[in-house]
């Protein structure tokens, strides 16, 4: 059955060309979440993170009070306090991995270990996987010294304090899909943690519907140019895929979706939602993977074929990161815990958790998204099919947006499979999610060419 566009749902409304009125719908458990998260925690986990002196990937891994043995296994007990809250449902386990050799940056194999806590969703049939990621590993300047005072306060015992938060918080909620939430080793020597658990991800063909690496979330003011500001953060997203068929590259050609990969959908997604639950903060879209020239822990997940995307602050102080502590020119050196803008982390903390709840309790996305091309004709058709698996959605979002636009400016709620818009797709791009009945949204799924009925 066609239906032609008549109804207009108030989420997020905007007019083409200006902005009109936003109305605003939370959900109140998920709101209630946000406003529980602590700064005063948050400063607690980095301060501890700090105290254990270095967590080089080649420091000690046997001392009990220093080293990034001492952080892993405090990291793990952490996270398993609260596993009784969680009626069962939260594991924590050591995920082992041996890097180094010939050829890499740690000359010698050693076995490292990230820390794992899954929370498990309460839909047996629902296989969906959220993940979201931090590194606990820290250095100064010189790669191989595994002694020096690295505190590491904002890279990235910031994005782990944010997780370790996220986990005290949700694992006392049931969520329909399961969360993964990652402290990762190895990031400052080649991204191996990260690589470890994207090659795990692959074998054991995870469903992973998104990933979140948080990396450098708390730093509020900038190296140089002297910014200071706390009510702006990026979400870094790829554009052309790392990983594409010669399919994908077909159907990306032909849709002219060079913008509309997976990983822009998802970073659009933490746009909206974040912005939705979290005040005074604007998540600003970053075109790149990631920062010019570097890398995070997504990448790995990128190449594999998994959609991810990198949070980190919008200005990065250059005086901080990878400096041994200590005065020069009568300057402040170090990534020290004083540094901190533990409000930022706060507020940052509050996007990553909106978005994984909303994500893990929403629908499965809709099947088959198509947009008609039959005829010449300046109305477009889009048809998609309901989600093979999960609960059936209440209905679903049609979204539009002029083609410069860099965010969905219109949601359109239909309850059937099909509708025709008096918009030419010349002029726009549209794409589709499933809604349930308290507003939980899918991934924006972009459509391809509809299939002939």
């Amino acid at each position: 059955m066609k239906l032609i566009f008549i109804l207009l749902l108030p989420v997020f409304i905007f007019s083409f060309g200006t902005k009109a009125q936003t109305i605003i719908n939370r959900d109140s458990i998920i709101e209630k979440m946000v406003n529980q998260i602590s700064s005063e925690r948050i400063e607690q986990d980095v301060r501890k993170l700090v105290s254990f002196h270095t967590r080089h990937n080649l420091s000690e891994q046997n001392n009990p009070e220093k080293g990034i043995g001492a952080a892993w296994n405090w990291l793990k007990a952490e996270m398993e306090k609260s596993i009784p809250e969680s009626n069962g449902r939260l594991s924590v386990e050591f995920e082992k991995y041996k890097v180094g050799g010939e050829g890499q940056r740690i000359e010698n194999e050693i076995e490292l270990r990230n820390v794992v806590a899954t929370l498990k969703g309460i839909d047996s049939i629902d296989d969906r996987i959220f993940l979201i990621s931090a590194h606990f590993d820290s250095r100064v300047e010189e790669n191989e010294d595994s002694t020096s005072f690295a505190p590491g306060a904002n890279d990235d015992a910031s994005g782990v304090a944010a997780i370790l938060e996220m986990i005290r918080i949700m694992s006392k909620q049931e969520f329909s899909g399961t969360i993964i939430f990652m402290a990762v080793s190895g990031e400052e020597h080649g991204l191996y943690g990260a690589t470890h658990m994207a090659e795990k991800a692959e074998k054991e063909n995870w469903n992973i519907v998104g990933m979140l690496n948080n990396d450098m979330i708390g730093n509020s003011s900038s190296s140089g140019t002297l910014l200071n500001d706390n009510m702006k953060v990026r979400v870094f997203s790829e554009g052309v895929p790392a990983f594409e068929t010669e399919q994908m590259a077909r159907n990306r050609a032909y849709t002219s979706g060079e913008n509309d990969g997976k990983a822009r959908q998802l970073a659009r997604y933490v746009k909206e939602v974040g912005e939705r639950y979290v005040d005074q903060l604007t998540v600003t879209l970053i075109y790149r993977n990631d920062r010019f020239g570097r890398g995070g822990d997504h990448t790995p997940f990128c190449k594999k074929g998994f959609t991810a995307v990198r949070i980190t602050e919008f200005n990065e102080n250059y005086n901080r990161t990878h400096k041994t502590p200590g005065i020069e020119n009568g300057i402040q050196l170090g990534d020290l815990p004083e540094y901190v803008d533990y409000e930022y982390v706060r507020k940052n903390t509050g996007v990553n958790l909106a978005t994984l709840a909303n994500l893990a309790s929403a629908p499965y996305e809709p099947k088959n998204v198509g947009i008609s091309v039959q005829g010449l004709s300046n109305s477009s058709t889009l048809s998609w099919e309901e989600p093979e698996k999960g609960e059936k959605p209440k209905g679903y979002y049609v979204l539009m947006r002029e083609t410069y636009q860099p965010v969905w400016e219109r949601k359109i709620f239909v309850s059937e499979t099909e509708i025709t818009l008096p918009y030419s797709k010349d002029n726009y791009f549209f794409a589709v999610q499933s809604v349930d009945e308290n507003g939980h949204e899918s991934l924006p799924v972009f459509p391809g060419r509809a299939r002939r009925r």
